[in-house]
């Protein structure tokens, strides 16, 4: 049973949090700045692109995958974003501490069209990956451009200067022995260590400041720097030490407690967002999730309304039932993620789209007497209202799995 008071208990919460997963996105801010300074350093701020590729591959892991996605919702028209996954994994050979991490035999593969009108992006935060190594001989081979986001020093970063590619730094967490810091969450698989959750930022600030360079991205002047400020904003209204009732992200995660949430979106931005708190939820919490973009998400989703889930929320509050025999029972949610620039008296032809998949959403949770939770952004920067988004979900899925620690 999920025990609230545990999350106004800022001494409990840091005993929970071994991998120090909190202070890592208390530090997510940093480590844009960071890395924007490292990558100019770098020969960012010199580059001078003939043109726009046709398309960029995102290539990587984990959060890697997930600033391909974050691209493609901020990328302009007319230029593919395409993450690239591992399509395989190989054998390989035991390490000195007798196990063999599972992403170290991760295979990729280039498109049978990418060539020269093309962009490889290869990021790792470990960068000992000798799949993401054979992936940037296989891009040199086709003549694509290339570029690599590692460790300095690591395999892959050297790899970048034998394939004549452009390396930018990755930027660690501040402190030693972080969240998936060549570390170990207590409970993992041993070949599966947890990530570090500002790996995302860390990983993101190079590719944005790039893609910017180059025209893949058109974002407002600053962006990158302002959206470092909002992380800085959402880590102070998260801290470990606000209590529930003033803390967003505390809110969010004893709202999810006892549910099964469908994480719903309006807009790719949102449904960047979304799919983010979902893969944060099982890495964090360990907790299922169902994500979509709407309206589409309104018929994927509408037998969920229907099921045992739905029956289960008719009547939670019921006074004769024994809550020592009988635990709540799960529940189903909605939790509608927005960005919502322009609700300031403009109507525009997509606006009004948007605002009727919204209402048909709450129609539907209504009439199947389903709870809908709205966590919106304003934000006209459409980075800024990404980072507000992930920032707040973020914590709420470090805090949920805290909670489930600490009991």
């Amino acid at each position: 049973m999920f025990d609230d008071t545990l999350l106004d208990d800022p001494a409990a919460l840091q005993r929970a949090d071994r991998d120090h997963a909190l202070l890592a996105l208390a530090g997510a801010g940093a480590r844009v700045r960071t890395a924007l300074r490292q990558a100019d350093a770098a020969g960012l701020a010199g580059l001078r692109p003939d043109g726009r590729p046709r398309t960029v591959l995102v290539a990587g892991h984990g959060s890697a995958l997930t600033a391909g996605k974050v691209l493609a919702a901020l990328a302009v028209t007319g230029c593919q974003i395409l993450p690239l996954a591992p399509s395989d994994v190989t054998a390989v050979e035991r390490g000195e501490r007798g196990t063999t991490a599972f992403t170290a035999g991760l295979v990729w593969q280039l498109p049978g069209w990418a060539g020269s009108f093309d962009l490889v992006v290869l990021a790792s935060a470990h960068g000992g990956e000798q799949g993401l190594i054979g992936l940037a001989e296989q891009a040199y081979a086709r003549g694509c451009a290339i570029v690599v986001i590692a460790p300095d020093g690591s395999p892959l970063a050297e790899a970048a200067l034998q394939v004549r590619g452009l390396p930018l730094p990755y930027v660690p967490p501040a402190l030693a022995g972080a969240a998936g810091d060549e570390g170990h969450r207590a409970g993992n698989e041993p070949d599966l260590p947890a990530e570090d959750p500002g790996v995302l930022w860390a990983l993101l600030a190079p590719l944005l400041a790039l893609t910017e360079k180059i025209g893949v991205t058109q974002l407002p002047s600053g962006s990158l720097e302002a959206a470092a400020d909002l992380l800085d904003e959402v880590a102070v209204r998260c801290r470990p030490d606000a209590a529930l009732y003033l803390n967003p992200a505390k809110e969010l995660a004893a709202r999810v407690a006892g549910t099964v949430p469908l994480v719903w979106a309006e807009g790719p931005v949102a449904g960047a967002a979304a799919e983010r708190f979902a893969a944060m939820l099982a890495e964090r919490a360990g907790r299922p999730a169902l994500t979509g973009l709407l309206p589409g998400a309104i018929t994927d989703h509408r037998g969920m309304f229907v099921g045992q889930l739905a029956s289960a929320a008719a009547d939670p509050d019921d006074f004769f039932r024994d809550r020592v025999e009988e635990p709540d029972p799960l529940q189903l949610q909605v939790l509608l993620l927005r960005r919502t620039p322009g609700e300031n008296g403009e109507h525009t032809e997509e606006a009004s789209s948007a605002g009727h998949s919204v209402r048909r959403a709450h129609r539907l949770a209504e009439a199947h007497e389903v709870r809908l939770t709205e966590y919106t952004s304003g934000e006209l920067d459409p980075l800024r209202a990404l980072a507000e988004l992930i920032a707040l979900t973020d914590f709420a899925a470090v805090y949920l799995g805290l909670t489930a620690a600490s009991g």
